[in-house]
């Protein structure tokens, strides 16, 4: 049981490393920010990663994403993977990335697959071998090692480790790992967002070189990058029978600002900007959603909210709640309870989503 540091509330759904419940973070946001700010302080010193995105007076800025670092000499941005080194940017690059990769056999348990063609034959024979699941094919999953957000429930959270090392994967050599039994490429991490110039790369690349094959470009991500550059992903996507995921952690800013230290503003924004592609290819589905159902913070309020903007755009948007595994920072968190993900999914389909579902069943607790 923990208790609430604004209002002294306690609760089993009060996460230690907030120190706040999700009622506080609504209401008197302004009030409990110092403490929002000193949970992603301590959730980010261990990995020499900056606290805040940098702002120099006088610097080299980015603006591969969100956070439109501006870097001093020597300062290194957010993601960890760029520093100004004499006033030029040096790290990851379109030609090289900080990230590891593996064939995952097909179907996978992507967040997609229960829509997309390697799961289902959706969109055969055009962007499926198969009018089923692909057996037999598999896909390449390239792990990105860095993120633009600071999600204090990460479930992949150990990429941290890695994100400040030097680039080390050329973009042409990972192309080459796409062989004859590849059917799609995946980008995920962390985020593909940060290096979103070396994905694009490594995509057009594959494609040349698997010219007349089925090869689908796929992304799963928080959305936060550069208009520019997610439209270039789209049509990458968009051309190949992929989709692009983008994970809506929540659909209060001050929420998503605890929970990520981040604003979700620029991530709402190109949803919507993607669902305007949506018609286009309405099959294999071209954009799907998720939302990670973390117990205490992540309730039925923001699941209406997410779900009315999703069907305000397109109720066929395909969008998946997924169940909550105690992780990272909010590992004193129980697991999503059967009744939190249910009262979830209904509200989901009330709001005008046709086509949501459960996902990490298995996960499912039975309390609270």
């Amino acid at each position: 049981m923990t208790s609430c540091q604004h209002c002294g509330r306690e609760s089993p759904l009060i996460s230690q490393a907030l120190g706040l419940c999700v009622d506080c973070i609504r209401s008197d946001f302004t009030e409990v920010l110092p403490l929002i700010d000193k949970a992603h302080s301590r959730a980010r010193k261990p990995f020499d990663l900056p606290y805040t995105p940098p702002k120099a007076e006088q610097g080299h800025s980015c603006h591969i994403c969100v956070n439109e670092c501006r870097l001093a000499p020597g300062e290194r941005s957010y993601c960890g993977l760029r520093i100004n080194r004499e006033n030029k940017l040096a790290g990851a690059t379109a030609d090289t990335g900080n990230v590891s990769w593996y064939y995952d056999s097909l179907p996978t348990n992507c967040v997609a697959d229960w829509v997309c063609p390697g799961g289902t034959g959706a969109g055969y024979p055009q962007f499926a071998y198969s009018q089923r699941a692909e057996f037999g094919y598999k896909n390449l999953a390239v792990f990105y090692q860095a993120c633009s957000f600071d999600c204090l429930f990460c479930q992949n959270w150990h990429y941290r480790y890695s994100a400040t090392k030097q680039s080390k994967i050329d973009a042409l050599e990972l192309a080459q790992a796409v062989d004859a039994r590849t059917a799609c490429i995946c980008y995920f991490g962390g985020d593909p967002t940060p290096q979103l110039p070396h994905a694009i790369r490594v995509s057009r690349l594959a494609l040349e070189r698997n010219r007349g094959k089925i090869l689908r470009i796929c992304w799963e991500t928080n959305g936060s990058m550069h208009p520019a550059l997610l439209r270039q992903a789209a049509e990458l996507s968009l051309n190949s029978g992929g989709c692009i995921k983008f994970d809506l952690k929540a659909w209060s800013e001050e929420l998503h600002i605890a929970l990520c230290g981040t604003s979700n503003k620029r991530t709402l924004e190109n949803f919507r900007l993607l669902a305007g592609y949506t018609e286009r290819r309405p099959s294999p589905p071209f954009l799907v959603a998720s939302t990670l159902l973390v117990p205490g913070y992540i309730d039925k309020e923001e699941i209406s909210g997410i779900a009315a903007f999703i069907s305000s755009l397109n109720p066929n948007i395909p969008y998946a709640l997924l169940a909550f595994h105690p992780q990272f920072m909010m590992n004193d968190l129980p697991p999503t309870s059967r009744r939190h993900a249910e009262e979830c999914l209904a509200e989901a389909k009330a709001q005008g989503v046709k086509r949501v579902r459960l996902g990490n069943i298995h996960l499912l607790g039975d309390y609270y």
